[in-house]
């Protein structure tokens, strides 16, 4: 049968990778869905090219310019609104397979209404895991949904695991697993002394030495947060705990992680660090398709470099391992608290270092309360919580400087 894809955020690097591979393999899937919030033009011709039934846009005002820029011979496609008509599209009967993408927590609730439908999810969205990893994958459990994980780390996990251990949601660790090492490239400021960060730029963080992502992830990777969320992405993914996960600073990222069993094998995925491999063998699975990608040349790369995080420097990774440790509350203010700090140093209004700043008030005050978190609207009435705690901190940072 061939599969039918919706790809919530096709206009993001993941998006278009997703395409990229879908284009190569027209014999076994087909684009059915698209999602996009701001790149509406973009949208409309990626929508054209192929041949996708329907698109999901923000608002009225994106549905008026999504159609202004339709320029094909073939049927526009069906025009879906807002946070609804993600959740509907999401969970369409026509739709096998859904690439959650969406980049924030506005991809909670659409890849939820997926699990919640029975879809086979390629999540490469973190945030529904750090935000609701508990409610996520007990849908995926209760609702028979399939889940693969996109993000190049975990999906070398995943690809390192013995066929039984694939499991899309264990309650469990793998018996046999003694260790996951996520491994990190370190960003820009892997070997920048701690003092000169304070005086970092945003286009000096969103400067990868590796990878070709959009400003906010690469910010993400800059200060390591990234690999926060991922730790506690990998912790929901493989029921490991934190003491178990250790984060592994490997420069050239082409080891893109490692499990360690306990006869003292580690086995560890290798690639180029190009997106389309993890999604191939995501849209493939349990089959290998093509990428797009040629073959590495071992011989030029010539070495493989790992060390240690330095805490010192990224401040960002230690406070999600001490989130992680200490409550989902902690978590969803983690995360919501980096996406308000974030844009706010992008817009030049905070310092590169008060990103750790805010996040770890966000965090103390967000614990100063419990929380009932079993259902989505207390994640999202929390998530909100948090935000509005950040703006607060935010602007009082933003009027120091």
């Amino acid at each position: 049968m061939i599969q039918s894809v919706c790809i919530l955020g096709s206009t993001g690097s993941i998006g278009q990778s997703t395409l990229d591979v879908i284009a190569r393999n027209p014999e076994k899937m087909q684009v059915y869905a698209l999602s996009a919030f701001s790149r509406i033009k973009l949208l409309a011709q990626q929508a054209a090219q192929s041949r996708a039934k329907v698109v999901v846009v923000p608002d009225e005002a994106a549905l008026k310019s999504f159609k202004s820029a339709w320029n094909s011979p073939h049927p526009m496609p069906e025009i879906r609104l807002g946070t609804e008509g993600l959740k509907q599209t999401a969970a369409d009967a026509a739709v096998t397979t859904v690439m959650a993408a969406i980049v924030g927590a506005a991809c909670l609730e659409p890849a939820l209404a997926a699990a919640q439908a029975g879809k086979r999810i390629l999540l490469a969205n973190k945030e529904s895991l750090v935000a609701a990893g508990g409610l996520f994958m007990q849908a995926v459990r209760d609702h028979g949904a399939q889940l693969m994980p996109i993000d190049s780390e975990h999906n070398a996990m995943y690809q390192c695991l013995p066929l039984e251990a694939q499991c899309s949601a264990p309650t469990a660790p793998y018996p046999t697993i003694q260790r996951l090492l996520l491994t990190a490239s370190g960003g820009p400021f892997r070997q920048t002394d701690a003092a000169a960060l304070h005086y970092v730029t945003p286009a000096q963080a969103c400067n990868h030495p590796n990878w070709s992502m959009g400003r906010k992830i690469s910010v993400d990777s800059a200060t390591m947060l990234n690999k926060g969320l991922e730790v506690i992405e990998a912790h929901w993914l493989f029921a490991m705990p934190a003491e178990k996960i250790q984060v592994v600073v490997h420069p050239q990222s082409i080891v893109h992680s490692m499990v360690e069993y306990l006869d003292g094998s580690i086995l560890a995925q290798l690639g180029q660090p190009d997106m389309r491999t993890p999604i191939a063998y995501g849209l493939g699975y349990p089959e290998r398709i093509p990428s797009g990608l040629g073959l590495m040349d071992l011989m030029q790369l010539g070495r493989l470099d790992f060390s240690e995080p330095d805490f010192h420097r990224f401040p960002c990774l230690k406070l999600a391992f001490d989130a992680l440790k200490s409550s989902q509350a902690a978590c969803v203010a983690l995360n919501a608290a980096n996406e308000i700090a974030v844009e706010y140093f992008l817009n030049e209004q905070i310092r590169y270092t008060d990103i750790a700043i805010l996040i770890a008030h966000s965090i103390e005050q967000v614990e100063k309360n419990t929380y009932d978190l079993s259902h989505l609207d207390a994640v999202l009435d929390l998530d909100e919580q948090a935000r509005q705690i950040a703006k607060q901190y935010a602007n009082t940072l933003r009027a120091a400087h």
